[in-house]
């Protein structure tokens, strides 16, 4: 399985302008830049598309794993925060927090905390981060 995404950037670094796509058309030219990224700008940046990526792969991850605990989420809501450091080496991301409630009508607690985590640590996107990955994780039973 591949997935395409693409970027253009005009321009310098702070005064310049960029646009991401992807292949499904999820996002069309969707402005990016230097504001949106290290300010307050409208648009959307690397980081903000990384948590994006990081709450839907866990929600999908902890419904399969769920779903082999014998138990069906009526929902999962998941909040990533990405957290970015400026390093030695540069900008870094250095941790990213999930924060997930999920609500499970009869749900076992133990069952589910023991899927939260083999979600969080199973999910494509945490193996692809390198990162401190932390969560919360609250069951509405």
């Amino acid at each position: 399985m591949k997935r395409k995404a693409s970027a253009v950037w005009k321009g310098g670094l702070k005064d310049g302008k960029g646009t991401v796509s992807t292949d499904s058309g999820a996002l069309a030219d969707t402005q990016y830049s230097f504001s949106t990224r290290f300010e307050d700008g409208v648009g959307t940046n690397p980081e903000e598309l990384i948590a994006a990526a990081h709450a839907g792969c866990f929600s999908m991850a902890l419904s399969g794993q769920l779903g082999g605990a014998g138990m069906v989420a009526d929902s999962i809501e998941t909040v990533a925060t990405l957290t970015m450091d400026k390093l030695e080496a540069g900008w870094t991301v250095t941790e990213i927090h999930l924060d997930v409630t999920a609500t499970i009508p009869g749900g076992d607690q133990a069952k589910f905390d023991e899927a939260a985590n083999n979600a969080k640590a199973g999910c494509p996107i945490s193996r692809l981060l390198n990162a401190k990955i932390t969560m919360d994780a609250k069951l509405n039973a």
